[in-house]
């Protein structure tokens, strides 16, 4: 079902173009002004000049943040910044990190997967899977960068199923002769590492056990929507040309399903318009749920806040739990959904899912309109959703349970899409490792 392809991935020479902590970036899509910034003033290489170019005063259709990128990745490319492997290669990626909201000094996870070149499909075939809905805004901008730069800066996060390891194993075993090509402790702490694996045994296994394995994509769909809008633009202006081109592929890192490593956090609302008293929205939630309050005073604040935090997660394993935290009350509520209301076994599998339940029967009670459901804010972190409500960045906040990875398949694979922010897998692959130069 999947092709995936060793490549020569294009890296950065540290000699040249400095420590690989001081190159790589993360995601594009989660750095604001402030941290683009300062990912231009660490390094002149740093991939944050191909991945997210500055505006200029001045800019136009010949001189903008797109075509900056494109002239920039030539010139490192020429000075030899970044080079291309000799070989088509696999890469082996681990990260060593901490989940959020665990004790920093407690046990460590570790993510793996491999980076590959993944040959493009069209959603529908069977060999891929999305499971969000994206933005034209998003594609619009990815587009632009693609055409300029022709190549990928940072890959497509995908997950697939290997419940014997049989992939990741192979290529750590081959690791363990080399030493990393990169190796770093990132901004965050997390510890980063990279093996360039060329040996046409280990590669060839690689191709040829992924090849029965469908793909679903993690991180990144407006990325790959972006890729296939990209080969079709290449395919119109090539005409007919024969075999797999460049641009048929795209950068990808695939993780197994099975992976201990893989986390996936939830995404909290913060809800920023008038609500109801807290005593009026227990009342509106009394039918469909099973209401818990958490009183607290300033001196147990704390203590409760993590009974309240540690009961929805408990309890939320088995059944569909929310948090719910009203600004200028001190108490909290979980919400547990009464059984007569759950939805049956024969149900979609989209609508079984703890973020519709919570946008059906919580958020679409609480704003009610389009307008107040546009004004929420979003956090992954339990604490930080509560202060903002606490401290008046919202007016309420409404913490729900993580959506699981066999949930994401089962929605992906009937062909359905998530709402909005309902996934958030962790930790995000950096850019900048290795990329995908596909002409130039």
């Amino acid at each position: 079902m999947a092709q995936i392809l060793p490549f020569r991935g294009a890296r950065y020479d540290a000699s040249i173009a400095g420590a690989a902590r001081d190159v790589a970036a993360p995601p594009y899509d989660i750095i604001d002004a402030a941290g683009q910034k300062a990912l231009y003033d660490r390094n002149p290489h740093n991939v944050i000049r191909l991945e997210l170019g500055m505006d200029q005063a001045g800019d136009g259709p010949t001189n903008n943040r797109y075509t900056r990128a494109g002239a920039t990745l030539s010139q490192w490319m020429q000075s030899g910044a970044l080079k291309r492997d000799p070989q088509p290669t696999i890469y082996y990626h681990t990260i060593e990190y901490v989940p959020p909201g665990a004790d920093p000094k407690g046990p460590r996870k570790t993510l793996r997967g491999f980076i590959a070149a993944f040959k493009l499909e069209e959603f529908g075939t069977g060999a891929i899977y999305p499971h969000e809905n994206t933005r034209a805004a998003a594609k619009t901008d990815r587009l632009n960068l693609m055409e300029a730069c022709r190549a990928n800066f940072s890959p497509i996060w995908s997950l697939y199923s290997d419940p014997q390891d049989t992939i990741l194993s192979a290529l750590a075993q081959a690791a363990k002769s080399t030493a990393p090509c990169v190796e770093f402790r990132d901004d965050v702490g997390f510890e980063q590492r990279l093996w360039a694996i060329s040996d046409p045994a280990i590669t060839q296994k690689v191709t040829a056990t992924m090849a029965s394995k469908p793909i679903f994509i993690a991180d990144g769909h407006h990325r790959y929507e972006t890729a296939l809008n990209y080969q079709k633009l290449r395919r119109q202006q090539a005409g007919n040309v024969q075999g797999l081109q460049p641009y048929d592929t795209v950068l990808m890192l695939l993780t197994p399903i099975e992976d201990p490593g893989l986390t996936v956090l939830p995404t909290h609302r913060v809800t920023t318009t008038p609500l109801p008293s807290f005593d009026q929205a227990k009342a509106l939630f009394a039918d469909t749920f099973d209401l818990q309050e958490y009183p607290f005073t300033s001196q147990t604040q704390a203590t409760v806040r993590t009974q309240f935090i540690d009961a929805m997660r408990t309890q939320g394993r088995t059944t569909p739990m929310f948090g719910l935290a009203l600004k200028g009350r001190e108490a909290y509520l979980t919400l547990a959904l009464k059984a007569a209301h759950r939805p049956p076994a024969s149900a979609s599998p989209r609508t079984k899912l703890d973020v519709s339940l919570l946008q059906q029967l919580v958020v679409a009670k609480l704003c009610p309109t389009q307008q107040e459901q546009e004004a929420i804010l979003y956090t992954k972190d339990d604490h930080e959703a509560l202060d903002w409500a606490a401290n008046g960045t919202g007016t309420g906040a409404l913490l729900l349970n993580a959506t699981k990875v066999s949930e994401v398949k089962d929605v992906a694979t009937a062909g359905e899409r998530m709402p909005h922010k309902s996934t958030y897998f962790f930790p995000k692959p950096l850019t900048g490792l290795v990329m995908n130069v596909m002409e130039g």
